[in-house]
């Protein structure tokens, strides 16, 4: 295997590679490598010209900023490397691309991984630290490989074995052999990744089907990706599928014993998508918590209240306990308030008027239109209830009410009506008055 490593740069080929590099035919690779890069940049802004970006999910390919996805350092090997095949027909000695083109390698895996994972796992806190990860072995990689070190340490791992025991006898692969397997597993579930990523993107871009129901494809969609991808990879490093036929009686014990809280989730989740009774930006309250629902994944789903506070509901629970959904058939939602009038007011006057202002509130509907009752005869006044309707419950119901109740307060101060408060009249005894009256009839005597 270290025969077909023979490429990278010994010592002696360092020192003529440097001092190719100071003569002046080395201007010519030069500007071949910047004209590379510059034409790399140009293809991929010109194809970026004509590609929508999506506000949620960056461009595997393109990036943020176009030239920060993978398309451009993949454009700038392949001109790299069409180029230098272009040096010796030239007739000029290759020198920096030896150098450049490892780089623009290492550039296109660190960007792959990164993109992939950033795409695929997005709210992940160690996707950082796996991209820096994965960023230090490929520079590091790089470099060994142009000063001549990397081939030479392949090739003591190649002569280190491991044994693992099997039922035909013992495995006894090499470091450099557990290696290479761990990145073609690597490289495949990457790959694997990208493609769920693009599905998951494609599918919930599209407003012709219901959101729950492409939901429900991008689940499918990145299990069987992910089911395939992990088949392909075992395939690979050789490792025999029917070996792995246990796994399947273990699974089916653990889902019948330990998992199987999480196999009921992923069922109901799945229920929950199909049945469409939770959709995503429904009102729902569940457990005296209300709010939104942002997102519904396979396992849970996510409730986002007014006040920013976001609650992880297990879909089991959604299944099998009461949930509000103040917007699953409609999503008109009535609201009410109190109000208490003196004793003595015209309500029949009254109520057109409060109907009329009520209806004036921005987010009050007029069709159906408020309502006011006569609720309660209070101890100190009339009790009207007030109803009106709403159509954005997402919006809140705080903010509303508080303007309906300073329409009504508007009016009734307007209209000269009093709201009545408590009054209580305190009687003092008999006794205590009469204690009260003697020390001020004895003390009139003595005042003449």
């Amino acid at each position: 295997m270290s025969q077909s490593l023979n490429h990278s740069l010994s010592l002696n080929e360092l020192e003529s590679l440097l001092t190719m590099l100071s003569r002046p035919t080395a201007l010519i690779e030069v500007g071949l490598v910047i004209a590379c890069l510059a034409l790399s940049w140009l293809i991929v802004r010109g194809i970026g010209k004509h590609v929508t970006p999506s506000p949620e999910r960056q461009s595997v390919l393109l990036g943020r900023r176009v030239f920060d996805g993978v398309l451009f350092p993949v454009i700038a090997l392949l001109l790299a490397l069409g180029a230098r095949r272009l040096m010796p027909l030239l007739g000029e000695p290759v020198a920096l691309f030896r150098v450049v083109i490892p780089v623009l390698l290492s550039l296109v895996v660190i960007r792959l991984v990164a993109r992939v994972l950033r795409a695929a796992m997005p709210d992940s806190r160690g996707i950082r630290l796996l991209e820096r990860s994965v960023s230090w072995v490929a520079w590091i990689g790089s470099i060994l490989w142009i000063v001549g070190v990397l081939p030479v340490v392949l090739d003591e791992l190649d002569h280190y074995q491991l044994t693992f025991l099997a039922k035909k006898g013992q495995i006894t692969p090499t470091v450099l052999d557990v290696l290479v397997g761990a990145l073609q597993v690597g490289g495949v579930m990457i790959f694997v990744l990208w493609l769920s990523s693009v599905a998951e993107s494609r599918l919930l871009r599209g407003q012709s089907v219901d959101l729950s129901m492409r939901k429900i494809a991008v689940n499918l969609t990145r299990t069987a990706l992910l089911v395939v991808g992990a088949m392909v990879a075992l395939n690979m490093v050789g490792l025999n599928l029917s070996a792995l036929s246990w796994l399947g009686g273990a699974v089916g014990v653990g889902l019948g014993f330990g998992l199987q809280k999480i196999a009921a989730n992923y069922v109901s989740g799945f229920m929950i998508l199909a049945e469409r009774s939770l959709r995503i930006g429904d009102m729902v309250k569940v457990d005296n918590f209300e709010g939104k629902i942002s997102d519904i994944k396979t396992r849970y789903t996510v409730i986002r209240a007014l006040n920013g506070r976001e609650a992880i509901v297990p879909n089991e629970s959604l299944i099998t306990t009461r949930v509000e959904n103040l917007s699953l058939a409609d999503p008109q939602v009535w609201v009410s308030t109190v109000v208490q009038v003196a004793y003595g007011t015209d309500v029949d006057a009254l109520f057109p008027q409060l109907v009329e202002e009520v209806r004036r509130v921005p987010r009050v509907l007029s069709e159906p239109g408020p309502s006011v009752t006569l609720s309660n005869f209070a101890a100190d006044g009339l009790e009207l209830t007030i109803g009106f309707w709403i159509s954005d419950p997402h919006n809140g119901q705080g903010g509303v009410r508080s303007e309906v109740n300073l329409t009504i307060l508007r009016l009734l101060n307007r209209l000269n009506i009093d709201i009545p408060f408590p009054q209580r009249v305190v009687h003092a005894a008999p006794e205590a008055v009469a204690a009260s009256a003697a020390p001020a009839s004895s003390a009139a005597p003595s005042a003449g």
